[in-house]
């Protein structure tokens, strides 16, 4: 149960907000009913959050996994039930299964595994990413890759830690797909 009651008498901007996203996910996530108690909050996460969504660098699958093992690391519910629906375009049911064991799983690329590795590694605290992982991923990825690895990473850090402050579980989002399990 969230700890700060969901804007449900919006005003036209979150309206919108809300309309947009039933039509896109079928639901209005719980984060943004809350972000709709600020408009500045609103406005800037929203525009954030699709400026995220259209960087390319980085393998989609690549992009997907290391955001939801960023949110296992940390271990938020919501983010994992979320983003395990909106990967089911880029991530296997048995990548999806495994990423609690991606050291040990044959689902996983080499270069999904670094990735992961440095998922892991950013997630925890305190961050101990190692010059030679960072080198690895070079040998796999651009350096635009490697900075928006980084950057997803750093950017899941950032929900699930709103996320988990303000007391979101999961909402219900990966019925329809394969949730991951915390780990």
């Amino acid at each position: 149960m969230p700890h700060l009651p969901a804007v449900t008498d919006p005003g036209p901007l979150t309206r919108l907000a809300y309309a947009v996203s039933r039509r896109r996910f079928g639901d209005v996530p719980e984060p943004v009913t809350l972000w709709a108690h600020s408009r500045r909050i609103l406005l800037g996460v929203a525009r954030f959050e699709q400026s995220v969504g259209s960087w390319k660098d980085l393998d989609p699958t690549c992009k997907a996994l290391a955001v939801l093992r960023s949110a296992q690391v940390i271990g938020c519910p919501w983010c994992i039930d979320f983003g395990s629906f909106v990967s089911s375009e880029d991530v296997t049911t048995e990548q999806l299964r495994d990423l609690h064991r991606w050291r040990d799983s044959e689902h996983f690329t080499p270069a999904q595994r670094l990735c992961l590795e440095y998922a892991e590694l950013a997630s925890r605290t305190p961050v101990e990413v190692p010059p030679e992982l960072v080198s690895a991923l070079r040998q796999h990825f651009p350096d635009a890759a490697v900075v928006e690895l980084a950057m997803v990473v750093a950017v899941e850090n950032q929900r699930s830690r709103f996320n988990g402050g303000l007391g979101l579980g999961s909402q219900g989002f990966s019925t329809t797909s394969c949730a991951v399990s915390p780990g």
